[in-house]
């Protein structure tokens, strides 16, 4: 599926139809370059579950814990892992099946992932700054309604 955002509006909107899907053991991978809408999409799962006001990139701490009534959300940012090596090290794996995650840069996992996730990526429109293609592929028999 291929979707254009024409705003950071149209982004967090993009989220928040993403949101009803998750359960515990979703997995998302988010890629794209810096800027390109990576955490203004997590922004929008986020709000959905309430949390808007909470969320800050993780890119210092690796890992931030959200956790709702019904759902616990992890948000990932390994822009700054050198290696898979170092995502072992923190525990990174073990999250898989606490509840969602939502990890930024998450290609450096690919040879590691589970059978079952959401692939997004984002890319900026040459001709203008504001639009981006988000591309989301289902992965396995993952399911994604929006």
């Amino acid at each position: 599926m291929e979707l254009i955002s024409n705003s950071e509006q149209d982004t967090l909107d993009i989220g928040k139809k993403i949101a009803p899907n998750l359960k515990k053991g979703s997995l998302i991978i988010l890629s794209g370059d810096l800027g390109s809408g990576k955490t203004k999409l997590t922004e929008g799962i986020l709000s959905y579950f309430g949390l808007q006001n909470e969320i800050s990139s993780p890119t210092f701490t690796i890992v931030n814990e959200y956790n709702t009534s019904n759902l616990n959300l992890y948000h990932f940012d390994l822009y700054r892992l050198e290696d898979v090596d170092e995502f072992f090290a923190i525990g990174g794996d073990e999250y898989f099946e606490k509840g969602a995650c939502i990890i930024e840069w998450g290609e450096l996992l690919e040879n590691i992932l589970p059978q079952n996730y959401i692939k997004i990526n984002f890319s900026r429109d040459m001709e203008n700054e504001n639009v981006r293609n988000i591309k989301i592929e289902c992965i396995g028999n993952e399911k994604l309604d929006i």
